[in-house]
């Protein structure tokens, strides 16, 4: 599973690329067709990884109950990073498909790209990390 999730993460990766690509050189049409290939692909994975790695938190949903072990912190963090990467795809889906707004479009992406690399990394290195 390990492999598979970090081969999704540099697939992802790519199609994100396509997506900066396409926005940086404003073709709108390009823009707003790799963003939903990233989307989508980005909901299937993050859904795939709360199914079949991190576990269901504990406490209430994705606040931190009152005691909490060091893994069980990383879980939770990990769904509340799925949560906020999927957010700021949405938007960007959303300002491309409804208005046609490249530059905003554009303001976002940099947000998006901190955040997923932030949290790519972050599994890779906390969550997938060799016994």
């Amino acid at each position: 599973m390990r492999e598979t999730l970090i081969r999704e993460h540099r697939e992802l990766d790519e199609l994100f690329g396509r997506f900066l690509s396409a926005v940086t050189s404003g073709d709108l049409e390009s823009s707003r067709r790799s963003i939903e290939d990233f989307d989508r692909e980005l909901r299937r994975h993050t859904a795939l990884e709360e199914e079949r790695v991190l576990p269901v938190p504990t406490g209430h949903k994705l606040a931190p109950p009152e005691e909490e072990a060091g893994r069980e912190r990383l879980f939770r963090e990990l769904r509340v990073e799925h949560v906020q990467v999927r957010e700021v795809s949405a938007m960007i889906v959303r300002l491309l498909g409804e208005r046609g707004d490249l530059e905003g479009a554009r303001a976002l992406a940099g947000n998006l790209a901190r955040r997923w690399d932030a949290h790519t990394t972050r599994e890779e290195r906390e969550l997938f990390q060799d016994p």
